[in-house]
């Protein structure tokens, strides 16, 4: 069994996968400036809440896009296992190309994504990733990591719209009745559902056209659960993608 750890810029999702199958998961959240032992109690007790042997594990692998929790996360996971933590970035191997401006600046969390959609669902394929921020990523018929766009995340969006007007509320992200809503929170939420969906759609169709290819489509993330229903496209829905992807990375990196 190994610990599968990806570190979000909001949540910490954490994973015991077993032969590539996910056997516990737990979400956490992400606090820059934790120290290794607070990290380290945290996780124990999670272990302990969860009945996980915390000298099970065989490996451990660690994948970040906040790069100040990344050192004492992973000295936490090491004193508390016993296990060197692998740390996806550059130099791992992946099995992907990436043909982008500067591959360095790729963000771990859309490699992990990329390396997992490739082995669930093949190539060419279209990855969708709704947290704090929305990414749209393709990877083509050659399983290169073609690039992408970045977009506000949906929840960051709106808390700013409600912190930048005066008669604007904060809202919860669920569906209203109708597209066309007759009142102020409907109204909200019905563009954060229904043209975030529109918005997914509209940017798989012109990067299919780009591409000349047809995609499949997959999304992960907090909120990827409560969007694609409403997208017109097909849109597989993953909630542990990134999971997958950690292990599949772990294994080519024995």
């Amino acid at each position: 069994m190994i610990l599968a750890v990806d570190v979000g810029n909001t949540n910490i999702v954490i994973g015991c996968l077993e032969q590539g199958e996910i056997k516990n998961t737990v979400r956490v959240r992400t606090e820059p400036g934790r120290t290794a032992a607070e990290y380290g109690i945290e996780l124990m007790q999670l272990f302990d809440f969860f009945g996980i042997e915390r000298r099970g594990f065989e490996g451990a692998i660690l994948s970040s896009v906040v790069p100040p929790v990344n050192e004492p996360l992973r000295q936490a996971i090491e004193m508390l296992t016993g296990v060197k933590c692998l740390i996806v970035g550059p130099g791992m191997k992946t099995g992907m190309n990436v043909r982008i401006d500067d591959p360095g600046t790729l963000g771990c969390d859309l490699v992990v994504g990329g390396v997992a959609a490739i082995a669930e669902y093949g190539a060419p394929v279209i990855v969708l990733d709704l947290g704090t921020a929305t990414t749209i990523t393709l990877i083509d018929e050659n399983k290169c990591f073609r690039g992408g766009a970045i977009l506000p995340g949906i929840k960051l969006s709106y808390a700013a719209l409600a912190a930048g007007t005066s008669l604007l509320p904060d809202i919860s992200i669920t569906p209203p009745k109708k597209c066309i809503a007759t009142n102020t929170v409907d109204c909200m939420r019905s563009g954060a559902v229904f043209g975030t969906a529109a918005t997914i759609d509209g940017m798989v169709d012109r990067m299919e056209a780009e591409l000349g290819l047809p995609c499949k489509v997959v999304a992960t993330g907090g909120l990827a659960s409560k969007i694609t229903p409403y997208c017109r496209r097909e849109v597989v829905c993953d909630d542990h993608l990134l999971l997958k992807g950690l292990w599949v990375l772990y294994q080519k990196n024995l």
